[in-house]
């Protein structure tokens, strides 16, 4: 059989990969083939690993697995009548995005950014600065998305007493009640045709102004020109934003010079061993299908994830 690596990775991650299975498959590296000769390789493969192009994916008759380096599956929900299976890294980036939303609700709230930028310009202020940083303990937090980034958020925060909801995709109407007394809005949702726009502008007008809103989902789920303006007039105290409607933020893009935002660009769910351990969720997915036993993390394109 004939296992096709879309992904792109560093040199000795492919030696992880070949080691493992070496006598066992014919292993085909994409980064290894001339591009024009890719998609051709592709299609000869009984499994890839690797978000490939969608027009691949519904190009392929012999394809029997297709195993996502994301958690995420667009552009793949538009899949119609494939014959493989489809799973991808639901709950992988759990712990990575949960606390990045943590480091970046202390960073806004202790003066980080702005100590950070102090230290480059060597300009001290120190005692004034005091009375304008805040305490994450006891703080009243709303996460949206009850998957593994929500449920880890909330773990994260049990150490700093903080009252935590966590509403799933069923509770989540009961969401305008919430709002009014959220000190901290985490979203880490899905894009999913419930969750896209539903941060809209009535709903981020609820929240009070001292509130910070962190989103560590996906940009969709907010209307951007709303809460911009909200940001802009002080009307909330400020954003964590890890994901943003355009990717990347243009240039001149009003994002890049507000105070009272922090751009993490979409970089939560990356560690130094992140590719190693895909690789080692691939391998122990693989023994799954040659025992033929079910797959993990098979996807549900009707639901988004």
């Amino acid at each position: 059989m004939k296992i096709y690596i879309h992904t792109k990775f560093e040199a000795s991650e492919v030696s992880v990969i070949k080691e493992q299975l070496a006598g066992k498959y014919e292993v085909l590296i994409g980064e290894e083939i001339l591009p024009e000769n890719r998609e051709e390789q592709f299609l000869s493969a009984d499994i890839c690993f690797g978000n490939v192009p969608l027009a691949w994916a519904k190009q392929t008759s012999k394809l029997q697995w297709l195993q996502l380096h994301s958690a995420g599956l667009d552009p793949y929900q538009q899949l119609e009548n494939h014959t493989f299976q489809l799973t991808n890294l639901k709950g992988f980036f759990g712990t990575s995005v949960a606390e990045t939303a943590v480091a970046g609700i202390l960073a806004m709230y202790r003066g980080v950014g702005h100590l950070a930028k102090l230290q480059t310009e060597s300009k001290w202020i120190g005692t004034p600065l005091r009375s304008s940083l805040h305490l994450l303990s006891n703080a009243k937090v709303l996460v949206l998305g009850a998957g593994a980034i929500g449920q880890k958020v909330k773990d994260l925060l049990v150490g700093f007493n903080c009252e935590t909801t966590v509403l799933d995709s069923k509770t989540v109407v009961n969401l305008d009640e919430y709002l009014p007394t959220t000190d901290i809005l985490v979203a880490t949702l899905p894009e999913t045709p419930e969750t896209i726009g539903l941060l809209n502008k009535t709903r981020l007008q609820m929240l009070k102004p001292s509130a910070l809103f962190v989103n560590v989902g996906r940009g969709s789920a907010v209307d951007e020109i709303a809460l911009i303006e909200l940001l802009q007039q002080n009307k909330i105290y400020g954003a964590v934003l890890d994901v943003t409607a355009k990717e990347p933020i243009p240039e001149n893009h009003v994002l890049w010079q507000m105070p009272n935002v922090l751009l993490t660009q979409h970089t939560s769910g990356g560690w130094a061993e992140e590719n190693l351990d895909k690789i080692k969720f691939f391998i122990e997915n693989l023994a799954r299908f040659e025992k033929g036993k079910a797959l993990i993390n098979i996807a549900n394109l009707a639901r988004g994830y």
